[in-house]
């Protein structure tokens, strides 16, 4: 990004943005049902305390305020940890609303994150409170930087800027474009030796990226490539993990194909991102190394609809491969969840509804219980951050979400959440935004 349009960028976030609110000092929450993130079974009756934006106490029974501390009555819904999205692109609009080349190439940097400002709020008023964006650039980091510093309301976002791949892989932007067409940043991701992987991880840390997205194999959204081949080589994915696990970074990879999964996983990537093709060994190999999948079972949703209706909306050529793809997720996602994988909640778009992937996940058939945790206590582990997020204990941020209902046995109370707090700024109450 060039330093005038990153100028025009700070100058269009800080025109968009609200005065960050002043934290409270302390509050105490009455949950009348709590599921905290740590343990399957209910709690009933808990005083969640907090002071300034972290949880210091959670007790039995309804508790007295401290002196000047204000309660929040929530006796008759059950609270959660805010909700975690470990795989979105917060700036990606929708497909179907416009055709996929004209939104490529008709919006500027400026444009997404302006959008990415959009879907932020609204993903926070879903209940997320925390989200993790694995495919973007510089906006991405100049919204987390908004969200963290609470001029602009959304979740907390950990980034990895562009995915890396190859040249002509699932993650080059020039895919379907007139090849005498160039943008500057449209190789920022392009990496053909381990060098460029190398060199790549580290420009990304330099430039904000808490984690890192490869992509060892095609993808089905995207012109001209095949997701059932390794395009990535074993050196190139090696040199990339190696990279970003000497500076701290996990690494998140997109995957299809079975044999191209256990390569990825041999050589230490930390999530495995759709993993369409995974087969019984796949599922083994995870297990035994312990890398999480991240299901993504919204977007093929979203992408099979637009298929079967707008296929003329979609990248060239990628119809007839949404159509033959997109229902194999839902499908095998028993198969690893029956195996015993880590599984994280993801849905991998911006826009839209994200608590569809509940209702998705229940469909292939995970328990109310072991959704919670993948949205929760699992998605904070494979971000990293289960010290700050995830739970519902002392020393977390306050980030809390409330349901009518028992979501355990309906998790559909999930997709209707009627209040959100963020680090114990209340933005959604009794179902409504607070104008924050």
């Amino acid at each position: 990004m060039t330093m005038p349009l990153r100028s025009a960028l700070a100058a269009a976030l800080l025109t968009a943005a609200v005065a960050a609110p002043a934290l409270p000092s302390d509050l105490v929450v009455h949950a009348g049902t709590l599921l905290d993130g740590v343990s399957a079974t209910p709690r009933s009756k808990v005083s969640i305390v907090v002071h300034d934006d972290r949880i210091t106490a959670v007790e039995p029974g309804f508790v007295d305020p401290p002196p000047g501390a204000r309660v929040i009555d929530l006796s008759n819904a059950t609270v959660l940890p805010g909700f975690i999205d470990c795989h979105i692109h917060i700036s990606a609009r929708l497909p179907g609303k416009t055709n996929a080349i004209e939104d490529w190439l008709t919006r500027t940097d400026i444009d997404r994150a302006l959008d990415g400002a959009s879907f932020g709020r609204a993903m926070l008023l879903q209940g997320f409170t925390s989200a993790r964006d694995v495919g973007g650039g510089d906006e991405t980091v100049a919204l987390k930087r908004a969200f963290a510093a609470g001029t602009l309301p959304g979740p907390r976002l950990w980034v990895s800027l562009e995915p890396l791949g190859p040249t002509g892989g699932h993650g080059d932007p020039t895919n379907g474009l007139d090849p005498e067409l160039s943008h500057p940043g449209w190789d920022s991701g392009i990496v053909d030796t381990p060098e460029e992987a190398r060199l790549r991880v580290r420009e990304h840390r330099r430039r904000g990226a808490d984690l890192i997205k490869i992509m060892p194999s095609g993808g089905i959204a995207s012109t001209g490539d095949d997701p059932r081949l390794q395009l990535m080589s074993d050196a190139e994915i090696a040199a990339a993990v190696e990279t970003a696990h000497a500076l701290g970074l996990k690494v998140a990879a997109h995957l299809y194909p079975a044999e191209a999964i256990r390569h990825a996983v041999r050589l230490g990537v930390d999530s495995v991102e759709h993993g369409s093709f995974a087969d019984a060994d796949d599922f083994a190999l995870m297990r035994e190394h312990g890398t999480y999948l991240v299901p993504t079972l919204t977007v093929y949703d979203v992408f099979l609809d637009v298929a079967q209706h707008h296929p003329e909306q979609l990248a060239p050529g990628t119809a007839a491969k949404e159509l033959a793809y997109d229902p194999l997720p839902i499908r095998n996602l028993p198969l690893a969840y029956r195996a015993g994988v880590k599984i994280a909640f993801g849905t991998d778009i911006g826009e839209g509804d994200h608590t569809r992937e509940f209702v998705l996940m229940a469909q292939a058939g995970v328990t109310p219980s072991d959704e919670i945790f993948a949205a929760t206590r699992n998605a904070a582990d494979l971000i990293g951050a289960a010290a700050d997020v995830g739970s519902v204990q002392p020393g977390r941020y306050a980030d809390l979400v409330a349901v009518s209902g028992d979501p355990l046995r309906d998790v559909t109370a999930l997709t209707h959440v009627r209040f959100v707090m963020k680090g114990g700024e209340v933005y959604l109450a009794d179902g409504a935004p607070t104008g924050r």
